[in-house]
């Protein structure tokens, strides 16, 4: 598979840090790090800068993702997950965390944040009918195919 290619413009306050990278050749997604340093109390939440911005091509979006290893270990984790970035957008990324541990968190400048992921976008119509097929699930929701 022939990888995309994003433009990314580093910002003044990105200055010396790494960029988005795959940590493994097998990984999903790029680790991104903090471009700020700052300390989540539990409960917080907070719009961590990157210290860059990104061309996505028409077509695809980019995906922001938790850390499994900040998520487990230390209850910090991203809000409206996965985010999308869209091809559209040309501000600074940056990644909503919250600390949902029970110990203040603190995120130092150079720090790995949350993952980057690539992704095609499908668009869709919709069409307006009277009534939709029927399955054998129906309407039933939360849960319904877990008894």
């Amino acid at each position: 598979m022939t990888p995309i290619r994003i433009a990314l413009r580093r910002l003044p306050h990105g200055a010396g840090l790494p960029l988005p990278a795959y940590a493994t050749a097998g990984a999903a997604g790029m680790d991104i790090v903090a471009a700020e340093t700052l300390t989540l109390a539990p409960g917080a939440r907070a719009a961590v800068a990157s210290g860059f911005a990104i061309a996505i091509p028409e077509g695809y979006e980019v995906q922001v993702r938790p850390r499994s290893g900040l998520a487990l270990k230390h209850g910090i984790t991203c809000l409206n997950t996965p985010g999308t970035i869209d091809s559209d957008y040309r501000g600074e990324i940056k990644v909503i965390l919250a600390n949902l541990g029970s110990e203040p968190f603190v995120i130092a400048r150079g720090d790995r944040i949350a993952q980057l992921v690539p992704a095609s976008v499908q668009r869709a119509t919709l069409d307006a009918v009277a009534m939709l097929d029927d399955t054998e699930r129906g309407a039933d929701g939360f849960g319904s195919t877990g008894r």
